[in-house]
């Protein structure tokens, strides 16, 4: 199904236009982010709850979770919303099965053979992820009439729905870009690089001086397709999801984008990425950044509530081609599903339910500096965001498009696995670029 991207971020746009009027308004030299505590969070009224149907039987609901940190960032939303629920509802209980990305899919698996899935599950709004669980009969079907006043973006719902039935609930919008030392770029009289050569030139000049220019989380593979993903972008604008979607679906990666951004990419991982990066993990790659041993991180807008020792500023991928003609990474990644096994299930839909109105996870999340949410959540704009908040809703504002769901992600999970596996052999040198594009033309969804 062929899309026209810009048209499915309209109501993210907005709230970026209305924040891009109240920016100067705020404190952006404070990039700190005060994120309350679970016991101390603004709690939502009662009106704001769910209907529970009147029952004060107990219940427990078992959740299954890939936000291991239930302190800060998005796990702590999370759990506030746990602890708000189950304080609203005394009847229920919340447990939560938490695991990092690879450990949660392998165990997902494990769930989805058998009989035991958790009731409320993480899940990714991607066919890599969607389609095979809900043909397997594994997530419950939602009545999309309910959220018809949640303030979903237009579109946003597409990659949690499946012939024509809703399966999840997405979280958020995920901008793609890097997150950069301004203490380093300043004290090496560097600018925000616009180009492809610019990005080189700082990159060289970091690699001169013992720094590393990207720290890269190699190890999970999918940043450096969603790298790829980016590059594709800043040459074939609003084309690139539907170029991106014919390639997978057809196996033919004969357009020019492909050869010209791969062989960019090959030639310049090296002078970009740290020795190794096909071995670092996530937090080892953040932790590079954070320890001033990195300029750069390329990652997601999910990572906005960071606050290391140095002021950190966001751009998304420079013009690769020159002609200013690019949209940038954005897409709409994780979500919430119910188990179609589930034996609570009317329980775990009325805790979805509850945690989407807008009062809910969007206004938490983004008052907290944690991340956007797929809903419209300008209402919740306060003009005093940090300098990363205004930085990120100002490149969604100021994009003429965005790329939507990574091409990694746009096939089935055998596609997903090839794809991501051979991303880091073309990148490290261990395939040749004809040979990537072959592996990936092996795989037809």
């Amino acid at each position: 199904m062929k899309t026209t991207w810009k048209k499915r971020f309209a109501s993210a746009l907005c709230a970026a236009l209305l924040l891009g009027t109240m920016a100067g308004c705020g404190t952006p030299d404070d990039t700190s982010s005060t994120a309350p505590s679970a016991s101390n969070a603004p709690s939502p009224s009662a009106s704001q709850s769910a209907p529970t149907g009147g029952s004060e039987d107990p219940v427990t609901i078992k959740v299954f979770s890939n936000l291991t940190d239930r302190t800060t960032g998005q796990g702590l939303i999370e759990q506030t919303l746990f602890d708000n629920y189950m304080s609203e509802h005394p009847n229920v209980t919340i447990e939560v099965e938490a695991l990092d990305d690879e450990s949660y899919k392998t165990k997902f698996k494990a769930y989805a053979a058998g009989s035991s899935m958790p009731d409320l599950v993480n899940i990714w709004c991607s066919p890599s992820f969607l389609d095979e669980v809900v043909e397997a009969g594994v997530l419950a079907e939602l009545n999309a009439d309910d959220y018809t006043d949640y303030g979903f973006s237009e579109g946003s719902l597409d990659g949690v729905t499946y012939d024509g039935k809703l399966y999840g609930l997405p979280r958020n919008t995920d901008v793609l870009g890097f997150y950069y030392n301004k203490d380093l770029f300043a004290q090496y009289n560097l600018e925000i690089p616009t180009t492809w050569d610019e990005l080189l030139t700082a990159a060289q000049t970091f690699q001169d001086a013992g720094i590393i220019p990207v720290a890269m989380d190699g190890q999970d593979k999918w940043p450096l397709a969603h790298f790829i993903n980016c590059m594709v972008g800043t040459i074939s604008g609003n084309d690139t999801y539907n170029i991106m979607l014919n390639s997978v679906k057809t196996g033919d990666y004969s357009d020019p984008v492909w050869n010209t951004v791969m062989t960019d990419a090959v030639e310049q991982a090296p002078v970009l990425f740290q020795t190794g990066f096909e071995t670092t993990d996530y937090a080892t790659a953040m932790n590079l950044f954070t320890n001033s041993q990195a300029a750069m991180f390329f990652m997601g807008s999910w990572e906005m509530s960071m606050s290391p020792d140095f002021e950190v500023g966001y751009f998304t991928m420079p013009d690769v081609d020159g002609d200013g003609q690019g949209v940038i990474g954005a897409y709409n990644g994780g979500g919430y599903a119910v188990s179609a096994s589930s034996q609570v299930k009317d329980a775990a839909v009325d805790l979805l339910n509850y945690m989407f109105l807008p009062e809910n996870w969007s206004k938490l999340s983004w008052e907290n500096g944690v991340c956007m949410s797929a809903q419209d959540f300008s209402a919740y704009l306060t003009g005093n965001e940090t300098a990363l908040q205004t930085d990120i809703i100002n490149a969604l504002n100021n994009a003429t498009g965005i790329t939507g769901m990574t091409y990694n992600d746009l096939g089935n999970s055998e596609y997903k696995t090839v794809c991501e596996d051979s991303t880091v052999e073309v990148l490290s040198g261990m395939i040749s670029i004809d040979d990537y594009f072959a592996n990936l033309g092996s795989v037809i969804p």
